[in-house]
């Protein structure tokens, strides 16, 4: 009886998770939407580049959090009995962290290509990776901590601290290196 209220409860959560995430993701797109639209204006003054950029990053890493902790509470409540398959990621948290990190890096050394460029270059994707490497290098902690942290049922605020940190270091960074560029351009 207890395992099925327990079982009962975890689903419930699971589901509860899963609709805050659809919600946060759909919050996420309306702001990446404004975000994208608005860059020249928000680059165009680097303290509010700076706090807008690290809203952004804390938004998308807090998706990549609430959606990851849904994944797990979902696997664990409602597929465990069934599928062993499921398991494999949360049981083995760090190599998924690792190919996830790498993907959504990848997915923004895409993006940054095609906000210069207006498409994908294959050519310019090489200098992209290299000018945002400091910047790629801190992010990719962060995110990699986040999931990690997460599929192991093991973030704490501590960590949630540290990983939002590290985004302001690479909000700096990110928003400094582009100062520099423009300053470069301008003489």
């Amino acid at each position: 009886m207890e395992h099925l209220r327990h079982t009962l409860g975890s689903r419930k959560k699971a589901i509860i998770l899963g609709v805050v995430f659809l919600l946060f993701l759909a919050f996420a797109y309306g702001v990446n939407v404004t975000f994208y639209s608005s860059l020249k204006d928000i680059f165009a003054n680097p303290i509010v580049a700076v706090v807008m950029v690290f809203i952004h990053n804390v938004l998308a890493v807090s998706v990549i959090i609430v959606g990851m902790t849904f994944y797990v509470e979902y696997v664990v409540s409602a597929l465990a009995e069934r599928r062993k398959i499921e398991l494999v990621v949360v049981k083995h948290p760090r190599p998924f962290a690792v190919v996830f990190t790498v993907l959504v890096l990848f997915m923004s050394i895409l993006r940054a290509s095609t906000m210069l460029y207006g498409r994908v270059v294959v050519s310019s994707l090489t200098i992209i990776m290299l000018l945002s490497l400091p910047n790629g290098i801190v992010e990719g902690f962060g995110i990699f901590l986040s999931i990690f942290k997460t599929l192991k049922k093991e973030l704490t605020m501590k960590d949630l601290m540290t990983i939002y940190i590290l985004f302001f270091v690479a909000a700096l960074i990110e928003i400094g290196f582009v100062q520099l560029l423009v300053g470069i351009a301008r003489a």
